[in-house]
């Protein structure tokens, strides 16, 4: 769960900047230097893509699984009447979930935006290449 929320705030960050760069008109094309063909672009795209699809994908999943670990312990203490030990797991269990969904929803943002960003480079390049 950590290491999917620091790689969505690490990714955020990186985002950052490269939107800046796009708004300014300073950003240089990641693709311009890849092979020249458009099936070799597409797969590059895929490959920059990869990390964020994958985690805004499974973070949700290993949020449910972080979520059910602590509610055999909860449901344990309230058989016992333990309402501490109770409301201790269920804030371990919702605040997994809550941080999964959170990384899931920035990588997933992310991922919609820099894809567009990717795949207008790869028509310009395929564009400048009908056009020569």
């Amino acid at each position: 769960m950590a290491a999917s929320l620091a790689y969505a705030l690490v990714a955020l960050g990186m985002f950052l900047v490269e939107a800046i760069q796009h708004w300014r008109g300073t950003h240089r094309s990641v693709l311009g230097g890849k092979a020249a063909h458009s099936n070799d672009l597409e797969l590059a795209i895929m490959k920059r893509l990869e990390w964020l699809r994958i985690v805004s994908r499974t973070a949700p999943m290993l949020g449910l699984v972080a979520t059910m670990i602590p509610m055999g312990p909860a449901l344990l203490a309230l058989s016992r009447g333990d309402a501490a030990s109770v409301g201790e797991n269920l804030v371990v269990a919702f605040s997994a979930v809550i941080l999964a969904l959170v990384s899931a929803s920035i990588t997933f943002f992310i991922l919609t935006v820099r894809r567009r960003w990717l795949l207008e480079e790869l028509r310009s390049i395929e564009r400048a290449r009908e056009a020569s």
